[in-house]
């Protein structure tokens, strides 16, 4: 396995349904705590990770594409202004406002509110939850580390040759 693949997987977190049922209870807490309609979970990528609350007739995974996007942009901002990056923006409607809090390094906490919340409410809360959230990550991060590497099995290698065969016939060898 080259140097870019370990980086790869160093780099991805995989969460079980203990996991998701961890962050689904702080992303609950969040929402009754900050009376947010709905959190997000997205990671750096775009990709959501898994959400709470009501969300009208939202398309999510193209809120999370945007949102990591709109983050992105934001960074960028930030380094041309001397920061390494912000941690927080606000984006106010007529009627519902979103506020995207980091996570850690790689996530986004994404919460969705009108007017029967403030601002102050969500960030307070949101920051909480980050936290909760950062430290679940923290753990895996770890557990990820500990684990041995997996030698690659019989199967693996039938599956390399299968595919290697399936890509030259699709795009000629």
């Amino acid at each position: 396995m080259g140097t870019t693949d370990q980086s790869l997987r160093d780099s991805r977190l995989v969460f079980y349904e203990d996991d998701v049922d961890a962050i689904n209870a702080i992303l609950d807490a969040f929402l009754k705590q900050s009376a947010a309609k709905c959190a997000l979970l997205v990671d750096r990528d775009g990709h959501m990770v898994t959400h709470r609350g009501t969300s009208k007739r939202i398309d999510l995974d193209t809120i999370s594409a945007l949102v990591a996007g709109s983050f992105a942009a934001t960074r960028e901002m930030a380094k041309l202004l001397g920061e390494q990056e912000f941690t927080a923006l606000f984006h106010q409607g007529r009627s519902d406002n979103i506020q995207l809090s980091l996570v850690g390094d790689r996530a986004l906490l994404t919460a969705i509110f009108d007017e029967a919340t403030t601002v102050g409410m969500v960030r307070l809360y949101a920051s909480e939850a980050a936290k909760r959230l950062a430290a679940i990550f923290r753990k895996k991060q770890q557990e990820a580390a500990a684990a041995p590497p997996t030698a690659p099995t019989e199967g693996d290698a039938a599956f390399r040759k299968g595919s290697a065969k399936t890509l030259d016939n699709l795009f000629g060898s």
